[in-house]
């Protein structure tokens, strides 16, 4: 084998193994969500495969040092790398009786080690066929690998920036396994004539196309009729009917969680009760006219948004969603109008902040999802540039799902706010006021840069009930209680373990769709 032909080789099979890499943890995510649990199996599964897989090529290549030996096992990385997405939809949605992290590296070992076990065979294979001389054993190898790098470095950086959002990961996933395939009989010698390799091509065109049509479909049903994949998120839009089987309703849902249920028809309508918690302190505060400056971190489905333009018409709305295409999905299938008041920043919630010039009445943040929680939104110092851009007197109000017995990161979240808005402006509200009751739940985290007028707040949520308990103001004894008998840390930057602090809840709660 030439130099140049190695080159190619392993620069195709690290580039393929590199992007398969970057795209598990998308094709993870509508299963398992996105944490630390998930990244931590993909590169560690995948590592093993191309370590054993080196070792096998190197035991194998010594056995059958023949160009040949490189084609079977070019066509067999490309076959398994076919296998991803059918066997995904078989395994991960399969419910194992296990711990959450002992789940998620089963499902990652069982789809994403043989791909890169086979994957991790090329290398040694190709060294061993390239090198004629041992004298220049040294630069030969070192050549190879530093063409093997380059291919990973530049499958890292296309997949991230360009392929996900561009082809999704279904056909990216189809494009590596094509590419591998015709690699094996290009450069395999698996053929004795062009002429068989072309038939073999012929052949094989079919059943790929069988593979793409019916194996790798995006799951479209009468009732889901959008499904997208962006840089963030796996996208999808499923027709449902409200609680009470009254009104039609579009679900949002962001990876495997329904972020978002919004009424086309009628923008005031609010089907999460923690949503109705926030409208009860918003009409607690402001009346219908009153002018006021709110930001929405974690913009979703526009609910909240949408129902503040509706009903408080001199209110400044601005929502900052880090994905720009669930913004252009609320637009075109949501019912946000082009002409709309909510002002839209695709970006980092935190590096909005830190560069806001506006100071806001009320903020919320609802960008905490079960297990895909973006930790630097939770932090102390976080906490403190939210004070920074509130006025004085302006609420912060944070959703968080936990349970109430015996979560712990809802008491650190609650400990965190309180380091710095002060033990007695940081309260929680709940959906329900039976709290001995209350396990898995959505609850409300509500802050006062000043003094917060809980009293007057409390009696609002009595007068206002009228037999129906929405909003439930935790008294702080209870608050307190939960705070101490429960495991509670001040989260920081440099001390943010959020994924570790939530995976029982989301361990307990798995496979469940439903924010509260």
């Amino acid at each position: 084998m030439s130099l140049f032909e190695a080159y190619i080789i392993t620069f195709i099979a690290s580039f393929c193994t590199l992007v398969i890499e970057m795209v598990a943890g998308r094709i993870l995510a509508p299963f398992v969500g996105v944490s630390i649990y998930t990244w931590t199996s993909i590169i560690g599964v995948i590592l093993a495969g191309i370590s054993i897989g080196a070792y096998i090529g190197g035991k194998l290549v010594d056995r059958f040092p023949f160009r040949k030996t490189l084609g079977w096992l070019l066509l067999l990385s490309g076959i398994t790398a076919l296998s991803i997405i059918p066997l995904t939809h078989l395994i991960a949605s399969y419910r194992f009786p296990l711990s959450l992290m002992l789940r998620i590296f089963i499902v990652t070992t069982i789809i994403f080690f043989i791909p890169g076990c086979v994957l991790g065979t090329i290398s040694p294979v190709v060294v061993r066929l390239t090198l004629k001389n041992l004298d220049k054993a040294g630069s030969v190898i070192g050549k190879i690998y530093a063409f093997s790098t380059l291919g990973a470095i530049i499958g890292t950086f296309v997949t991230g920036f360009f392929l996900i959002s561009w082809m999704g990961t279904r056909m990216i996933v189809l494009s590596m396994g094509i590419i591998l395939i015709l690699a094996a009989v290009f450069s395999g010698s698996l053929f004795k004539s062009k002429t068989y390799a072309v038939l073999f091509l012929i052949i094989a065109a079919p059943f790929v196309w069988a593979i793409h049509h019916y194996l790798y479909k995006i799951p479209l049903t009468d009732r889901t009729y959008l499904y997208k994949e962006s840089n963030y998120f796996t996208i999808k839009l499923t027709k449902t009917m409200s609680s009470d089987k009254k009104t039609p309703l579009e679900a949002m849902i962001l990876d495997n969680l329904i972020h978002s249920y919004v009424s086309l028809d009628n923008p005031l309508h609010i089907e999460y009760e923690y949503e109705r918690i926030y409208v009860e302190v918003l009409t607690w505060r402001f009346h219908k006219d009153s002018p006021f400056k709110t930001l929405t971190i974690g913009g979703g489905g526009y609910t909240i948004p949408r129902a503040m333009e509706v009903y408080y018409p001199n209110a400044q709305i601005d929502v900052v969603e880090i994905d720009p295409e669930i913004t252009q999905v609320v637009y075109k299938n949501l019912g946000l109008p082009k002409d709309t008041r909510i002002r839209s920043y695709n970006t980092d919630g935190r590096w909005f902040v830190m560069n806001s010039k506006e100071k806001y009445d009320v903020i919320f943040t609802d960008a905490y999802n079960d297990l895909s929680i973006p930790y630097h939104l939770t932090t102390k110092e976080f906490a403190e540039q939210l004070k920074n851009i509130l006025k004085p007197g302006g609420l912060l109000m944070s959703n968080i799902i936990d349970n109430f017995q015996k979560g712990v990161f809802l008491p650190s979240y609650i400990r965190t706010l309180r380091e710095v808005f002060g033990e007695k402006n940081v309260q929680l509200i709940s959906v329900s006021p039976d709290f001995n009751k209350i396990r898995i739940s959505t609850f409300i985290v509500i802050a006062g840069n000043g003094e917060l007028n809980i009293k007057d707040l409390e009696n609002t949520f009595k007068t206002k009930r009228k037999g129906h308990i929405q909003s439930a103001l935790v008294p702080e004894e209870i608050t307190k209680e939960l705070i101490d008998k429960n495991y509670s840390i001040v989260i920081r930057d440099d001390y943010a373990p959020v994924d570790n602090l939530i995976a029982p809840i989301f361990e307990e709660r798995f496979n469940y769709n439903r924010k509260s």
